[in-house]
């Protein structure tokens, strides 16, 4: 058993930010040997309850939850900041080049290792990811990650048409690769495992069929795809599936949304779409930064808050422009604020801290598991240092209550704010 004292921030059942600012974090290990939150609170109060408890102080310093990141590619890692004019042609002269090379073991250890270092130093303990279509990429992430004792989602990607020699599966063996590999990695110690379309222009109907039934057959498993992320993608797909109602839709006639279903960006839907993502259980991973950078729209926070579908947020990387939770939550403050009815109204600090923790947590289906630092969730959190640079420093001494806090640690850091991640004990600085 072992006792954190710093400011302490976590979120209550409805989402809502929870800070001491002279707090006590207790974690020990479970039955399992998994380290878990075991008691939090102000420090008077937790360390009463405690008094043997060994404690480490970090005085001046925030802990925090760690990070959720819902949509990330990490085979993307070496294409970050690719300029093109928009997704379809960066798909085709950035996206399907690098993936290729995912077929070689070697390439794909080697970028796993570097995709994990990214997250560690920006805070982010769990993604839900795209590896590629090839079975050595999953086989690559899953063996880091463990490795790291990292609670990390990801899957063999699916794509049967549309795609280039060297990303192009055959669909009866993409299915075979896809369940053997539920079968070897998912629940394995923190692993689990997403059945991954890329996206239903790129599956043909045999394959998208094969993905319902893998869900149905393992329900306890993710899905994960895109969907009406760009313009000319849901003209693309309107043509393909000409029975389908939306794009949406499409995922539907296939078995494809359920509880543990995300779909990426959702940025062009009515309120039939948001509707349909509501009474199946799906959740959007909404990539602000991504959408910004390939001038693809805005998502509707508005609609989707009216409407009631769950939503978290994500990096998207390489799409996305950077892994700091930081930068997403600023571009979904910024899209936040396009997308309102209402002059001046804009999305508060901590409701932008929870889409990327604990409320990204409740989407992917693990609230009270991870995302959070309320008793029962598992150990990993950050240590924040609110004055890592002279203007971080300026800023949050002058900041009067708890939002004001958050939004300048949001506005102003970046991976020098993240002074340690701790993944069940693990320290990384």
């Amino acid at each position: 058993m072992q006792a954190y004292r710093a400011s302490l921030l976590r979120f209550d059942a409805a989402g809502q930010p929870v800070f001491d600012e002279d707090g006590l974090l207790l974690v020990g290990p479970d039955a399992a040997g998994r380290q878990r939150v075991l008691d939090a609170g102000a420090f008077a109060s937790v360390s009463a309850r405690h008094p043997d408890a060994a404690v480490t102080h970090w005085p001046g310093r925030i802990i925090a939850p760690g990070f959720v990141d819902m949509h990330i590619h990490f085979p993307q890692t070496d294409i970050i900041g690719a300029p093109s004019e928009g997704l379809l042609p960066w798909l085709e002269n950035y996206t399907f080049p690098a993936e290729s090379r995912f077929a070689e073991p070697a390439h794909a250890a080697e970028v796993a290792d570097v995709f994990f270092d990214e997250l560690l130093r920006n805070g982010v303990t769990t993604s839900l990811t795209f590896a590629t279509s090839h079975p050595a990429s999953v086989q690559a992430f899953f063996e880091a990650a463990q490795q790291r004792s990292l609670r990390m989602i990801t899957g063999k990607v699916l794509q049967d048409r549309h795609s280039p020699d060297g990303v192009r599966d055959q669909t009866e063996q993409s299915l075979s690769d896809t369940e053997a590999l539920i079968r070897r990695w998912h629940g394995v110690d923190r692993l689990g495992y997403a059945i991954t379309p890329r996206f239903a222009p790129t599956s043909s109907n045999a394959q998208l069929r094969g993905a319902g039934d893998l869900a149905a057959k393992y329900p306890d498993t993710w899905i994960h795809s895109h969907v009406a992320e760009n313009k000319d993608e849901v003209r693309w797909a309107r043509e393909l599936f000409p029975g389908a109602r939306s794009y949406l839709d499409v995922y539907q006639g296939f078995g494809l949304m359920r509880e543990r279903a995300v779909y990426a960006h959702c940025i062009h839907f009515d309120d039939d779409d948001r509707r349909l993502m509501r009474e199946t259980g799906t959740a959007a991973a909404v990539s602000p930064t991504s959408n910004l950078f390939l001038g693809s729209g805005f998502f509707d926070f508005e609609g989707a808050d009216r409407i009631g579908c769950a939503y978290g947020l994500a990096s998207d990387v390489g799409g996305g422009t950077s892994f700091s939770p930081f930068s997403t939550m600023l571009a979904a403050y910024y899209v936040g604020r396009e997308g309102q009815t209402k002059p001046g109204v804009s999305i508060a600090p901590s409701q932008l801290w929870w889409r990327h923790t604990g409320g990204a947590a409740r989407a992917l289906g693990l609230e009270g598991v991870i995302g959070n630092l309320q008793p029962g969730c598992e150990a990993d959190f950050l240590v924040l240092d609110p004055k890592a640079t002279p203007m971080l420093a300026r800023k949050t001494a002058r900041a009067e209550s708890l939002e004001e806090l958050l939004f300048a640690m949001i506005v102003l850091g970046d991976d020098r704010l993240v002074e340690r991640t701790v993944v069940s004990q693990a320290l990384s600085a």
